[in-house]
């Protein structure tokens, strides 16, 4: 995520966020992550994460108090994409109170199937780019006593066959979050892995034409559900820490073709 500067299309839609808490949030231009920006929005200064500088740039622009991450996920060599713009975000954030990661990869085939590469793509972007982001925003989140998302999935939970990859990135993904729970509970920083079941996604209608099915928005969870699974633990009082969240939709079968 290449940290925008003041003239380039992903800038501040106001010049500082004055005293409102500040929302980080990955993969925030589409799906989940745009969905809970949207709920941060009329409270929060946010800081909206995407690989495209055109729709970081929109989505920015929407917002009373917002400023655009751009870069690549999947680079998290030293001095990559991510690493610049976390060297440029660092500084300038003295306190993170929500950190969303909501950006993910989906690899499907099996594992006789699949390249190495969908599986060294879905850890690295899944799980190391999560890692990288919340490791270099640790100082702020503790100083707020602040609350990091995972948005992670079924797939998490009980893995599935011809989504190995995927499935196994989601079971580290939440590895991951249980770690720094402990962790960082003696800093004040709560960790809440969210477990969405099939979601109305853009990546869910990549999932079922990968499937050959027939797409039915109907028998999946509406993004809004699953924000406001997220909010019970953005809401949660002071002394409570919501750990886990699975939330699935309640009439939902398996698609066929």
């Amino acid at each position: 995520m290449t940290s925008a500067s003041p003239s380039s299309p992903a800038s501040p839609s106001t010049s500082t966020g004055g005293d409102r808490p500040v929302a980080v949030v990955t993969g925030g231009t589409r799906g989940i992550g745009l969905a809970v920006a949207r709920d941060l929005a009329d409270t929060h200064h946010l800081v909206i994460g995407g690989r495209s500088p055109e729709s970081v740039a929109e989505v920015v622009a929407s917002f009373p108090s917002a400023e655009g991450l751009v870069a690549d996920l999947a680079d998290c060599s030293a001095g990559g994409s991510l690493a610049s713009a976390l060297d440029a975000l660092v500084p300038r954030l003295h306190r993170v109170d929500v950190l969303v990661h909501s950006a993910g990869v989906l690899r499907n085939g099996t594992v006789a199937e699949s390249p190495v590469g969908d599986w060294a793509d879905s850890m690295t972007v899944n799980v190391v780019a999560v890692a990288a982001v919340t490791r270099a925003l640790l100082p702020a989140l503790r100083a707020a006593h602040g609350l990091v998302i995972t948005v992670n999935s079924g797939s998490g939970l009980t893995a599935t066959p011809a989504s190995g990859a995927y499935c196994a990135s989601k079971f580290a993904l939440r590895a991951l979050s249980d770690a720094l729970r402990q962790e960082e509970r003696e800093h004040g920083v709560r960790v809440t892995s969210l477990h969405p079941g099939r979601v109305d996604t853009d990546m869910q209608r990549e999932l079922v034409e990968f499937e050959g099915a027939e797409y039915d928005a109907g028998a999946y969870l509406d993004v809004a559900s699953v924000v406001r699974a997220a909010r019970l633990a953005i809401d949660a009082a002071p002394d409570a820490s919501v750990d886990m969240i699975s939330v699935r939709p309640r009439g939902w079968r398996p698609t066929t073709a």
